[in-house]
């Protein structure tokens, strides 16, 4: 007897699953790309990963060999390319790129967009503050630095929030010229980097700092991107049915 209430159950709600929540459901799922959601567990895993690694220690050779290594490439000149880099992925910076974007997109009834890369920003930014206080590791010290800083090190804010930023706005970007995404995707690509660089090159943060900065603004980035898929998606099914 219970196994066939249980029967008449399953049943019945494979029923209902079947037309009224599967035909909504499935055009929310395909906006939504299985390698972004693998990519945000894969960049979490390593973040969590390297915070251990940090936290115990075993990372301070490496560190130290690679930004000794650059220490040796300086020069006046790359010093003052650097700085310029690195001025770009400074947090106020990227707030002022972001209520730039946002009002353009406003202006283009982009509302969501708009919503989403205030969101992406501003998270980003938080979340960093957080992250450097829960870790609380110091900046390195290997010789004099052209800038001093007095927050913590890991992980790196430029890294992390100028990920998120300049990300956001090279996937709005991309669908909005995708004849040219592939073009966006490698400058974008190409400015992240730097900036990241420039951080090692001026000696204000670690390797790995970078590295996990790069983890955990892509988890957010990518969750900020899904999250407008998935209402992308809500909005097109909702259009179609009415």
């Amino acid at each position: 007897m219970p196994f066939h209430f249980l029967r008449q159950l399953s049943k019945q709600i494979l029923r209902i699953w079947q037309q009224n929540v599967s035909p909504k459901l499935l055009p929310l799922l395909s906006t939504i790309r299985i390698g972004g959601l693998i990519l945000a567990a894969l960049s979490l895993w390593g973040f969590a990963a390297l915070a251990e690694e940090v936290l115990s220690k075993e990372t301070e050779d490496f560190d130290r060999a690679i930004l000794l290594t650059l220490w040796s490439l300086h020069t006046p000149l790359l010093d003052r390319v650097m700085l310029a880099i690195t001025f770009i992925g400074e947090p106020y910076v990227l707030l002022i790129i972001c209520l730039v974007a946002g009002i353009a997109l406003l202006i283009q009834h982009r509302r969501a967009q708009a919503t989403t890369l205030a969101i992406a920003g501003l998270g980003a930014i938080v979340l960093n503050y957080l992250l450097k206080d829960l870790f609380a590791r110091a900046r390195p010290a290997l010789w004099e630095r052209t800038l001093e800083l007095n927050s913590y090190s890991f992980p790196s804010g430029h890294a992390m929030i100028s990920l998120v930023v300049y990300g956001a706005i090279g996937y709005l970007l991309a669908i909005q010229f995708k004849r040219w995404w592939a073009l966006i995707f490698i400058l974008t690509f190409l400015l992240i980097t730097a900036i990241g660089l420039s951080r090692l090159y001026l000696g204000v943060h670690w390797p790995t700092d970078v590295v996990a900065g790069y983890a955990a603004g892509l988890v957010w980035l990518l969750a900020c991107i899904l999250s407008l898929e998935v209402w992308r998606g809500r909005k097109s099914v909702g259009s179609v049915s009415s």
